[in-house]
């Protein structure tokens, strides 16, 4: 309820100013616990937050400050940084095994990550017809990837690929020679990819449930047509997954750029042989702690999250020319 201004006179039939109405007691209260609650349930927000709240700040937001910091000084974890603005990064491009580094990196993300991407979507497209067991063959692809990147699967990955093991003896049956892959500088990224590869699981459930969205009816209309399986992968299933293809590819991509627990332990935490497992997480874990290089290794890690951030930027910008949703009108 609201009153006139006693200072205001009405002029019958005229509406009276908002600013000229008063307010009555009785809506007073209401008004406070309104205020009251929303303040009550802020607090309770923050509250149920805090866990996380503290978490970011101390385990996230300040070891990357702390980095940021660190990547312009001579730092060695015993004595106290100095700095040296710019020297590292510098450094980082005059260092032949830096550049080796990214360029590992860069072929195991340009190879491993579509390959990886077309296995999880190969056999979710199996999965996703009708048979029986599908609940057990699901459970079964999905389990790799829940233990893909521990190190003891790179152990059991070092001894199937290493002199006289399984797989070379695999490959003299077929009679083909090639050693060890584990100390062949030309098959051991190769190896790596292949054990990435064999982790499908998490981005195969992701296209499963992807693949449930399609309507049957626009497979039905397109047989009427006379399309073949082909065309309707090109012309269905691939337009109307572009959105899960693009949450993957950007997931996996990032992944790879950190690669480190297969390849420390595979190659002894050398990058060997040859350098060609020399994955960038590893140099920059070599040159930290083993080199006692903390600001180096803080500018390297400063330049992959530029480099990560580019790379995911550069994918929503091009996204919008393959990526379909659906109520899109293009």
């Amino acid at each position: 309820m609201a009153s006139i201004d006693p200072g205001v006179v009405a002029t019958p039939g005229q509406p009276v100013p908002a600013q000229h109405l008063q307010r009555t007691d009785a809506e007073t209260p209401l008004r406070d616990n309104k205020r009251k609650y929303s303040r009550s349930d802020t607090r309770a927000g923050y509250a149920f937050l805090s866990p996380w709240i503290i978490g970011f700040v101390g385990l996230t937001a300040f070891p990357m400050l702390a980095s940021l910091y660190l990547a312009f000084t001579d730092y060695n974890l015993f004595t106290a940084p100095q700095w040296v603005g710019l020297d590292n990064f510098v450094d980082l491009f005059n260092d032949p095994r830096f550049i080796q580094s990214a360029q590992v990196t860069a072929g195991y993300v340009l190879l491993g990550t579509p390959i990886k991407l077309a296995a999880a979507l190969a056999v979710a497209m199996l999965l996703n017809m009708k048979h029986r067991g599908q609940g057990a063959y699901r459970s079964i692809f999905y389990a790799p990837s829940l233990i893909g990147a521990s190190v003891s699967i790179a152990i059991v990955w070092k001894v199937m690929f290493t002199d006289d093991g399984i797989v070379d003896r695999i490959q003299r049956v077929f009679g083909i020679d090639l050693g060890g892959w584990v100390g062949n500088p030309a098959m051991s990224l190769p190896m790596l990819i292949l054990l990435g590869v064999w982790g499908f699981g998490a981005p195969m459930v992701i296209f499963l449930a992807g693949l449930k969205q399609i309507p049957a009816e626009l497979y039905e209309a397109a047989e009427c047509d006379g399309a073949g399986p082909v065309r309707k992968f090109f012309a269905i299933t691939v337009p109307m997954l572009s959105p899960v293809v693009f949450f993957n590819l950007l997931l996996e991509t990032i992944a790879a750029f950190q690669v480190f627990s297969s390849a420390y332990i595979i190659s002894g935490g050398t990058g060997g042989p040859a350098g060609s497992t020399m994955f960038y997480t590893l140099y920059l874990y070599l040159r930290g702690f083993q080199d006692f290089k903390m600001g180096y290794a803080s500018a390297m890690a400063w330049v992959l999250v530029i480099v990560v951030a580019l790379i995911t930027a550069l994918m929503f910008r091009t996204s919008k020319g393959w990526v379909h949703y659906t109520g899109d009108e293009r």
